[in-house]
């Protein structure tokens, strides 16, 4: 449903862009880009339309205003990164058709003990580590009917007591499955936008691997579900020497019966997609260099993380299952994929593309020179606090891919690595706890009814701050060494 009042505004504000560059003297094709960048960044971030609309504007508007050719167009919505985000989603689409990771959520739980702290660890962990393999929307989506079944069975065993725990159980299963989505490069979209923007604006530097986001993202995630946990156990759990009675858990749990042929196979693939994509480059230990299989195979300029997710997939779509009459892996988890996030990535290319060509980020390049000379600590603090908070307003995948078409020209201007400032922001975007609206496991809990939204901002804005100052620190003393800046 279209929002005439921002369809409006986006328009008038776009127009006096294209005006106000004109008559301070810059080409019109720097006037044209600006007009539909400033056009997109308002309807990305009111929503005007559907923010996949938005990211098709450059595919129209570039073409029609002569900025770009649709030769050079069409290409930024079927690079090769989108690939791995396909790959990505049907891997985690089988998992989920196969039930492997509601055994896994619910093993954790089950086994992280029973009193109302660890019940809502053993949540946040499942929630945590799903959301690094799998969209942290599906997470939420399947630890929420657990929780709500402890909570009812604990209602129901307790005379309508829930130990406090109806709050920070929702709110956990939200907060860890956004943080966990950080830990992997695969995680969540902002970082997949990242790895591409990095490799297409950077051509001469190393690229992004998975074992290097999860040597950086790991410890950084872990410290964020450490302090999200304390903060709800602080905020809610006041009762202590409770202990629980975890029958709907282990129920459920038991119904499951014995482990199927097909989620071994899924496990199985899983773990070697994992392991692919952690020995592909050249690992060093010390003076010793672990050799990574693409190098020794001669396949640097050949292989990267899509080719190991599409070959696992094109590899399950061929083996046959034993339940069912079909393989591990049909068409029907094809047709699950998300085409409007597609254009989403493909729109935030194309707009880095037509901003880099048209001039118009040597321009803004021109307009930052006045940071030379400031600490490169507290710019990097400034930005991530004002991803954090903007995020709260829109999408995190529009949010990023806005940031980083501004942060390239900085990057140029303060002469730093790119990644000393793409890298926090980019993981900040996900880093959004305060309202419902800021990321989809948000949503999803929050519209369970059990929540008010000043239950979320109580702890989100701790979450917020604390995040903004672990991301910075991440950076500069993991973040440095791990990526080389």
């Amino acid at each position: 449903m279209s929002k005439p009042r921002y369809l409006l505004l986006g328009v008038l504000l776009s127009l006096a862009a294209a005006y106000g560059l004109g008559a301070s003297g810059q080409p019109p094709v720097v006037c044209r880009t600006a007009a539909v960048a400033v056009l997109m960044a308002v309807w990305w971030i009111t929503e005007a339309v559907s923010i996949y609309f938005t990211g098709l504007l450059p595919l129209i508007l570039f073409p029609l205003l002569g900025i770009l050719p649709g030769t050079a167009i069409a290409p930024m919505y079927m690079k090769e990164v989108i690939f791995l985000f396909i790959g990505g989603f049907i891997l985690a689409y089988a998992v989920e058709r196969w039930g492997l990771h509601r055994r896994i959520a619910l093993w954790i739980i089950l086994h992280m003990g029973a009193s109302p702290a660890r019940l809502l660890a053993g949540f946040m962990l499942a929630g945590w580590f799903l959301s690094m393999w799998i969209l942290n929307t599906a997470a939420a989506t399947l630890l929420l009917p657990a929780a709500l079944a402890v909570l009812d069975e604990l209602r129901e065993r307790s005379n309508g007591h829930d130990f406090g725990l109806t709050v920070p159980l929702l709110l956990g299963v939200a907060f860890s499955t956004s943080i966990g989505g950080t830990a992997t490069l695969i995680g969540t979209m902002p970082n997949l936008i990242l790895k591409d923007f990095y490799a297409q604006n950077f051509p001469e530097l190393p690229g992004l691997t998975f074992a290097q986001w999860f040597a950086f993202g790991l410890p950084l995630s872990a410290f964020m579900l450490l302090v999200c946990w304390l903060l709800l156990k602080h905020f809610w759990l006041r009762e202590k020497g409770v202990l629980l009675d975890l029958h709907a858990v282990r129920e459920r749990y038991e119904n499951l019966g014995p482990v199927q042929y097909e989620e071994k196979v899924m496990g199985a693939a899983f773990g070697l997609t994992i392991l692919a994509w952690f020995t592909m480059a050249d690992i060093p230990f010390g003076t010793f260099v672990f050799p990574g299989w693409v190098p020794a195979l001669g396949l640097e300029k050949y292989v990267q993380e899509s080719t190991v997710a599409m070959a696992v997939v094109g590899l399950l779509f061929l083996w046959p299952a034993r339940s069912t009459k079909s393989n591990i892996i049909g068409w029907s988890e094809v047709e699950r994929i998300p085409i409007g996030v597609i254009f989403l990535f493909g729109g935030g290319f194309a707009l880095a593309a037509g901003l880099d060509s048209s001039g118009l980020s040597a321009w803004i390049a021109s307009k930052l020179s006045g940071l030379e000379g400031q600490p490169l600590l507290l710019i990097v603090v400034g930005l991530c606090l004002f991803t954090t908070f903007f995020t709260e307003l829109t999408s995190n995948t529009a949010a990023t891919i806005l940031m980083l078409s501004l942060l390239l020209p900085m990057t140029q201007t303060l002469q730093i690595h790119p990644l000393a400032i793409m890298l926090p922001v980019t993981i900040t975007a996900s880093y959004a706890f305060m309202l419902p609206v800021a990321t989809p496991p948000n949503t999803i809990v929050f519209a369970s009814g059990h929540l008010a939204v000043r239950d979320m901002v109580r702890v989100g804005i701790w979450l917020n701050v604390i995040g903004t100052l672990a991301v910075v620190a991440a950076s500069h003393f993991i973040g440095s060494r791990v990526f080389g800046y």
